[in-house]
């Protein structure tokens, strides 16, 4: 057996005892929409899990088949759901047991408005009225108690005025809250999925196992890397069984090679979850054995759940990292992706990616390995991407931290920033990383935190800040609840990007270094340097 599959195995099984208790993965499996939208019957959902079965894709994690929008009929007198039997005879409960009957999980899918998106935009008359809005509870025990569903996709066209026929706005936070409730109060574990397209906001990141980050994937290029642009700087908000959702997976469905590995190995260092969209009973071997990589879904289902962050942008290549496996330790996995239209060489520095002494490689996608000192060279095809395990003789602490890889206490993505005073990520010529954090400050809670700042000594650090203000703006400090005084900063103008130090006190193991301004706004942040 290949080591790397038995590793893979003993993590599934760990996952397994822990489920629904300590540790819950990003979701694997097969959905419907991507290929079928509305048009799905029981036989099409029996044919796609008797195939993720015989594909082997089951075997190494994928382990949910989830009915998409298109089963419904309304409701009837009473409010209780209709299951459309001209595409499910005998209802779902006989799918549903098919799908248990293979040793899968089955899932299932509403909005969270009064109607769905398949009814607005697909032609589904059964969808109307067929969300869960004012039918939580009872939707919930049919779900759950009755047919057993073990995931539910919500959506959010029923609760967004412009994308269904009543002209509905609901509260997302909301609404969101309401149905987690409900589902809590059937008293199974359920993954809940919250599909409310763009990043919801950090009240999303306790109380759903996964959240959709951007709109709609589309079999395109353009959607696929669109969507990873999107994602690259939201690692602070995925924690072990709560993670940003990338969308659908489209692998197998017409873009190159070189774009359906790109899609799915983003997919896995970012711990998106895994749904695979293609059809399977007509998936090639090539689909299926990218899909089914032990190495690669290794590094999505690790039991740290942590999404790669971004290390260093060098000639438009990025370098993301996390860790594998054991936090702060010698192992850590990289992806070098090369969004551009050429491909492109650069020397990842492993300095960068905080190792040191020689370092082991191995190419997670062809297999091969080596030994490097210092750096390696790494060429990259043209939408492509090249992902590694690094095993280094000794771990370096890390010295930068890009405000973009921070946490930002009152982010979201739904409503103008400005509008609602919270910050953001935006580009910055100048900046270390070409990023920065602006709009933070006004209140408390617009603020921004690195909250994993490891040191291996405690002990008394210089922090510098890089930061841009054109005018005199104060930002305050706090080290794990202490405060640190104030910072006056003013750089001369919004492009230019000045030092600010500091002594701080830190404890060995990690740290929380907070940056805010409870009553003004503050300067923008480039990144902090500990030394």
């Amino acid at each position: 057996m290949n080591k790397h599959f038995l590793l893979l195995l003993l993590a599934l099984s760990s996952v397994v005892t822990a489920w629904g208790k300590s540790f819950v993965p990003p979701t694997m499996g097969w959905s419907s929409w991507n290929t079928y939208f509305a048009r799905i019957s029981d036989g099409l959902i029996r044919r796609q899990t008797d195939a993720l079965v015989s594909t082997g894709l089951s075997r190494v994690g994928y382990r949910y088949v989830n009915i998409d929008d298109g089963f419904f009929a309304g409701r009837d007198a009473k409010g209780n759901l209709l299951i459309n039997t001209s595409k499910f005879p005998g209802g779902l409960k006989p799918v549903v047991e098919y799908i248990h009957g293979k040793g899968l999980k089955a899932g299932i899918y509403t909005d969270a408005g009064h109607n769905t998106c398949a009814s607005f935009y697909n032609g589904e008359p059964g969808g109307v009225g067929a969300g869960i809005y004012e039918h939580e509870a009872q939707d919930c025990r049919l779900y759950f108690d009755s047919l057993k569903f073990d995931f539910i996709k919500v959506d959010f066209c029923g609760g967004n005025a412009p994308q269904n026929s009543e002209h509905l706005a609901l509260d997302p936070q909301t609404r969101y809250t309401d149905i987690a409730k409900a589902i809590k109060a059937t008293g199974r574990d359920v993954v809940y999925n919250v599909c409310r397209w763009d990043f919801p906001g950090t009240w999303v990141c306790k109380m759903a196992n996964s959240w959709r980050i951007s709109q709609d994937i589309n079999n395109s290029w353009g959607s696929v890397a669109n969507i990873i642009r999107q994602n690259m700087y939201l690692s602070a908000y995925c924690s072990p069984g709560h993670y940003n959702d990338m969308d659908m997976l489209e692998v197998g469905r017409g873009m190159t090679d070189t774009e359906d590995q790109t899609h799915f190995a983003m997919w896995c260092i970012m711990s998106s979850p895994l749904l695979i969209g293609c059809d399977l009973t007509t998936a090639s071997d090539k689909t299926l054995k990218l899909l089914g990589n032990e190495d690669l879904i290794a590094v999505n289902q690790d039991s740290l759940g942590l999404q790669a962050y971004v290390a260093c942008v060098k000639d438009g290549v990025y370098t993301l990292v996390k860790d594998f496996r054991k936090r702060n330790s010698t192992t850590r996995v990289i992806a070098v992706y090369n969004p551009t239209d050429i491909q492109k060489t650069v020397d990842v520095s492993f300095q960068d990616v905080c190792l040191g002494g020689n370092v082991k490689v191995y190419d997670l996608i062809d297999k091969s390995k080596e030994t490097c000192a210092g750096q390696m060279k790494v060429t990259v095809a043209a939408h492509g991407v090249r992902v590694f395990q690094l095993t280094g003789k000794k771990r370096l602490m890390r010295r930068c931290y890009e405000a973009e890889t921070a946490y930002l206490s009152d982010y979201q993505e739904l409503q103008n920033n400005q509008a609602v005073g919270t910050a953001v990520y935006e580009e910055q010529a100048g900046c270390s990383g070409g990023m920065k954090v602006g709009w933070l400050g006004g209140k408390a809670s617009n603020d921004l935190q690195w909250r994993d700042v490891y040191v291996p000594k405690g002990g008394t650090y210089s922090m510098t800040l890089s930061v841009i203000s054109g005018e005199s703006r104060d930002m305050y400090c706090e080290v794990n609840g202490k405060a640190y005084g104030k910072l006056t900063c003013n750089t001369g103008d919004w492009s230019t990007v000045k030092k600010y130090k500091m002594e701080v006190k830190l404890k060995a193991g990690n740290n929380v270094i907070r940056l805010y301004n409870a009553s003004s706004n503050m300067p923008d942040i480039d990144c902090m340097y500990l030394e």
